[in-house]
């Protein structure tokens, strides 16, 4: 990894923050830079980010890690993921592709589903199988949690 730098999202990172997540195609809802963190390179050249999101009742979601394309394979993803986790209370939650679940689960984190889920993540689930079903789409939502 060439000497990346992991800091606290600043207000004018975020445009840069809105545009990664745009083009990774992941969730854009919820996004306010002062729950980011970012990884940049030496000069400022922004490579990536992640974010602590909260949701009623106390559930915090591990959300919109995204790194960008010229800089994947430099283990940025995972410098990101150990910060975020390292920073959050249990349980921590997430929600992925469920072709991600593997990765995850090397940071410890496991599946989770129907009454084991917080009310936020069942409705979620219900709308994204709604989603897949009108657009015919293989991959299926992964909820997973770090207790």
């Amino acid at each position: 990894m060439a000497e990346a730098l992991l800091r606290s999202a600043l207000e004018t990172d975020f445009s840069a923050i809105k545009a990664l997540i745009h083009e990774a195609g992941i969730n854009p809802t919820g996004l306010d830079w002062h729950r980011f963190i970012v990884v940049e390179f030496p000069a400022g050249r922004f490579a990536g980010c992640g974010q602590l999101k909260p949701h009623a009742g106390g559930i915090i979601e591990m959300a919109s890690i995204v790194v960008s394309p010229s800089a994947r394979g430099q283990g940025l993803a995972r410098l990101i993921i150990q910060k975020l986790i390292t920073d959050a209370p249990r349980p921590l939650y997430l929600t992925c592709r469920s072709q991600m679940g593997k990765f995850y689960e090397k940071f410890g984190f496991r599946p989770i589903s129907g009454n084991d889920l917080p009310k936020y993540f069942q409705r979620l689930s219900r709308l994204v199988r709604l989603i897949n079903t009108l657009h015919i789409m293989e991959d299926r939502l992964l909820v997973m949690v770090l207790d």
